[in-house]
Parts: C-alpha cells; structure tokens; sequence
C-alpha cells in the first residue's frame, strides 16, 4: 500500500535527507519521498502498524503529520534534524 501525508516544519533537503534516513531504518517501509514543496512525504508500507511507526518517528524528529500539536519543542527539534541531514550528505 502507498499514502502521502503532508506533515509540519519540512524545510529543505537537510529535513528531506533525515526523514528518508530514518523511516528507511523502519520494516517495511519502502520508496520514501519527500517534497518540500507541498510538504508531503509519500512512502509504501505492509500494515496498519507500521503507519503508527511512521508517525512517531516523523513526530519524534520534529514533523509531525498535519493536524497534530506543532510545538515549540517540536520546531526546534525540527531544525536539529534538519542541520543534521545537511552534516550527513551521502
């Protein structure tokens, strides 16, 4: 199965480096896209599950899905995933 979330505080392709790392490291989860310009992540998935695994990882780094509290903590955890994938280019 295939969605498409639009989710808070996506920046640039730092933020776009650190989601793709990071819900890569989650089974299962396949063919990750980010476009910063609509803010949405698409990606493919097995199970209802492991949608709840995309969301608190997303909301953990500081994107959390469109709907959900968007915090100060939250932003500024944002910024820290962002400036990390900007470190880590591969």
């Amino acid at each position: 199965m295939r969605t498409t979330w639009i989710i808070q505080n996506l920046k640039c392709g730092g933020c776009e480096r650190t989601i793709i790392r990071k819900l890569g490291e989650i089974g299962g989860i396949k063919d990750v896209q980010i476009h910063p310009e609509d803010s949405s992540v698409t990606f493919s998935y097995h199970n209802p599950e492991q949608l709840d695994m995309v969301r608190d990882v997303l909301f953990k780094l500081g994107y959390p899905v469109l709907g959900e509290k968007n915090s100060l903590r939250l932003k500024a955890r944002s910024y820290v995933s962002c400036a990390t994938g900007r470190l880590n280019k591969a």
